[in-house]
């Protein structure tokens, strides 16, 4: 990647146009503009001064990036069982608990339920792929089943249930992550 183009996305990353950069550089516009075109090169002195206005520093600015990883397979998914409760959480997502959302894959068996989660700030959503369940939020008992989706803000004590007679699986995903 050239010196420019990574120079213009952390500004757009903060949110910047290329006059307020400028400014809190004590630069030009059109210098600003120049060096995202890989027109012209800055001192290391400049480049020092745009990288403190851009919230970052030489080392990290050159560090190698990693490539996020985008598609996960069978080999990154981790699961948990609980015969007690009669839930399989499979994690899709390796260190999900990072991101903004966790999705996990719930399995639960005949009467099998997860376990009674207390308020917390986010949401829930849910699709339910095999069998039925039972969301309960607060006092309040709501049904969902194949094909059928659940979304609600946890502000009550809240689980889901299987009360049928057949196995459920549920894709389910929490903002933030909470699993």
């Amino acid at each position: 990647m050239e010196l420019g183009e990574k120079i213009k996305r952390l500004r757009l990353r903060h949110g910047l146009t290329q006059e307020e950069l400028a400014l809190r550089c004590d630069l030009s516009k059109g210098f600003i503009s120049q060096l995202e075109r890989d027109l012209t090169s800055p001192s290391i002195a400049t480049l020092m001064d745009i990288l403190e206005c851009l919230g970052t520093d030489l080392k990290t600015f050159f560090a190698d990036e990693q490539e996020e990883k985008i598609v996960f397979g069978q080999q990154d998914i981790y699961d948990t069982k609980d015969l007690e409760r009669g839930t399989v959480i499979a994690w899709l997502i390796p260190n999900a608990q990072k991101n903004e959302m966790e999705p996990i894959l719930l399995e639960l068996s005949p009467g099998g339920a997860t376990v009674l989660d207390n308020p917390h700030a986010g949401e829930e959503f849910g699709y339910v792929l095999s069998g039925s369940v039972q969301i309960e939020l607060g006092n309040k008992t709501h049904k969902a089943k194949k094909g059928e989706s659940f979304y609600f803000r946890p502000e009550a004590p809240h689980r889901i249930r299987n009360a049928s007679k057949q196995p459920a699986r549920i894709l389910w995903i929490s903002t933030p992550p909470s699993f």
